[in-house]
Formats: C-alpha cells, sequence, structure tokens
C-alpha cells in the first residue's frame, strides 16, 4: 500500500495539484534538429497526465541560442517559435487536469551537441570526467571548454530568465524548474573540482552557489509569483559517485541560501534518495533539504516508486514524490496506486528517443 498521503491533493505556491506525484525529467532527445517540440512528443507527455500524476516536469529545455543547448535533438526555449511548439504539450496536461513544469538548462560544458556553436563554455577551461553518452548521439571525451567572462555569465543568467518568460507567457506551462543538478552549467559553478575560479563566482561553497542564486532572482523577476524552483543534486551524468566535499556543511549553505532566495521548491535527486548522502553521516539529502529549507516545498526523487521507499522519504519531509523510469513503465501509475494494482517492471530499452517507445504505449487509455 502506498502512503495514503501521495494520493492526497497538494499546493504548491497557489497551483493545486491532484496527488503528490510527480513525473521527474528525463531526458528524451526527441524534438527536431531546430529545438521544436513534435506531435510524438505532445501524445508521450499527455500520457502521464491521463494515467493520473498531479505534476508533470519536462526534460531539461535549453534556454539560450548560444552555449545551452547540450545534446543533439534537445527541445529549446529561446524563442517565440520553440515557446509556442510546447503548446502541443502543455494544452494536452491540462486537458486532463494535469498540472506542468518547464525544467529549463544550460549545459556547460557537457555539451555533446550544440547547432550555434562548436566549444562548450564553463566556469573553468577543464575537460569534464568520463565519456559523452551514446544514447544521447555522443561519443569519446568530452570537448574541452573555454572558461566564462562575465559577459558570458550575463547572458546565460539571461538566458535563464528569458526562458522563463517563453514558457509562461507564450507556452502556458504552470510554473518553473531551474536545473542546478546533474552535472550542468549551474551545478559546474557549484563543485568543487569543476570550478577553478578565483572571482566572485569561485572559491567557497557560497561563492560557488551564487550562479544559482542570481539566475533564480532573474527568473523570479521574469515569471513574477507562478511556481519558481531548482533541482539539486550531488551526482552528475558523468561522475555518478560526487559528493559534496564539504558534506553536512555544504547542505546547509546551499539549502539554506535557497530558502533565502524564496524558492517555491526544492527538487533534490539521488540514486537511492533514502540511503545516507555522506558516508559519515545518517541523513539522506531529504532529510537536510527539510532541515535548512524548511520553508519551501520539497520534492524528492530517486528510486522512489515502492511504497516503503516513498512513505520512508515523505517521513522525513518530502511533499512530493518524483517518479523516472517506473513512470516511463507505468504512466498510469496513480491510477494503479489507486486501485492496488502491481506495477510493470521497467524496459531500459525505452530509454533514450520517445521512438523506442511503441506508437500502442503513446496512446494509452
Amino acid at each position: 500500500m502506498p502512503n495514503p498521503q501521495t494520493l492526497t491533493p497538494y499546493d504548491i505556491a497557489g497551483r493545486l495539484l491532484r496527488n503528490r506525484l510527480a513525473v521527474a525529467p528525463m531526458t528524451r532527445v526527441s524534438a527536431t534538429e531546430t529545438g521544436h517540440v513534435t506531435q510524438e512528443m505532445a501524445r508521450y507527455y499527455e500520457r502521464f497526465a491521463r494515467g493520473g500524476f498531479g505534476l508533470v516536469i519536462t526534460e531539461g529545455i535549453y534556454t539560450d541560442q548560444k552555449h545551452s543547448q547540450g545534446y543533439p535533438f534537445q527541445p529549446g526555449i529561446t524563442d517565440d517559435q520553440q515557446a509556442q511548439a510546447w503548446r502541443a504539450v502543455t494544452d494536452s496536461i491540462h486537458a486532463h487536469h494535469g498540472a506542468v513544469f518547464a525544467q529549463i538548462m544550460h549545459a556547460g560544458a557537457l555539451s555533446q551537441g550544440n547547432r550555434f556553436v562548436d566549444a562548450p563554455a564553463a566556469p573553468s577551461a577543464l575537460r569534464p570526467k568520463g565519456e559523452q553518452m551514446k544514447f544521447y548521439y555522443g561519443e569519446g571525451q568530452y570537448p574541452l571548454p573555454r572558461a566564462m567572462k562575465e559577459e558570458d555569465i550575463a547572458d546565460a543568467i539571461e538566458g535563464f530568465a528569458r526562458a522563463a518568460t517563453l514558457a509562461i507567457e507564450s507556452a502556458n506551462f504552470d510554473g518553473i524548474e531551474i536545473h542546478g543538478a546533474n552535472g550542468y552549467l549551474l551545478d559546474q559553478f557549484l563543485t568543487d573540482y569543476t570550478n577553478q575560479r578565483n572571482d566572485r563566482w569561485g572559491g567557497s561553497v557560497q561563492a560557488r552557489i551564487s550562479l544559482t542564486l542570481e539566475v533564480i532572482k532573474a527568473v523570479r523577476k521574469a515569471v513574477g509569483t507562478v511556481p519558481v524552483g531548482v533541482r539539486i543534486s550531488q551526482s552528475k551524468v558523468n561522475d555518478y559517485e560526487h559528493k559534496w566535499a564539504e558534506g553536512e556543511q555544504a547542505a546547509d549553505v546551499i539549502f539554506g541560501s535557497l530558502n533565502d532566495a524564496g524558492v517555491d521548491f526544492v527538487h533534490v535527486t539521488e540514486h537511492e534518495a533514502w540511503k545516507p548522502a555522506f558516508p559519515s553521516g545518517q541523513s539522506t539529502l531529504v532529510s537536510l533539504s527539510r532541515r535548512y529549507a524548511p520553508q519551501v516545498t520539497l520534492i524528492a526523487n530517486g528510486g522512489l516508486h515502492t511504497p516503503e521507499h516513498a512513505s520512508s522519504v515523505m517521513e522525513e519531509g518530502a511533499d512530493i514524490i518524483a517518479i523516472g523510469k517506473a513512470a516511463l513503465a507505468n504512466p498510469d501509475l496513480p491510477q494503479r496506486l489507486a486501485r492496488k494494482e502491481p506495477l510493470d517492471e521497467f524496459d531500459a530499452s525505452i530509454l533514450g528517443p520517445i521512438a523506442n517507445i511503441k506508437s500502442s504505449e503513446l496512446t494509452l487509455a
């Protein structure tokens, strides 16, 4: 049995969700080459709302026509044409009484394919760890990025703000999630070994989180009172085992700063969210977020499709549970939980492009 709370309504900054189950953001690289959403993508997202999820958070959407794009066939929201294409998604979700937040992101050093520029831009001119992801059309080492100048940083902040404006005013999204996790640009500034700057953007944890705070400020100014939040993680797509070097002290600074910045929600993601955040302690990232950011809605993600694990993080303070792979396998997961039906096992073949999902499943009744 799921925690009864998961199926109850929840108000996030004035937007009432029908339950506390969200679809986590998942990269699908299924847009057109020019970053426009397709009808197939609209059907893909619609099935989650039809299946009963209270909230859908999109895959990462690139924010500007410079350095933000991370993957070929990634959707963007850099101009009104791209924004209008998203209306097929938002309208279909709203038709089933669901809510949908746009996750806006800048890939930084982890760009595997950018149709605007050849060289990525990052906090420091350091080649990222690991290799590019093949199922996102990458191959070999990551390119060596160039260190961002002040004007590049200003452009990135402006890109986030403009993308958020387009998402709300043109695409009719219900809220904004700023992607500050998983090794992308904002996380690169936050991480000690990817940020070797000696200016105001580098050094202490407080300095390294400052770009995220500036983006939050710019986005809030752009969109007003609609829900605005940020996704935070320790691990990265290219450094799975990473932990914050300062441990719980970092959690104090990061989550406390986000709380003071006035975000409406923090979305924490770990591979297994119910496990301790650091080897030396017992606190999870969920409990640390709740401790240091007591005033915000807390979304938890990471292996939480089982009732036991979802209940454990809710007991630690999570308000909303975000589901990833289990939602791909069960787009009607909330309805199955309500009917006490078993869930289908996840099939890894449906990762990557939406084309990998059978057409019959995209039209789930």
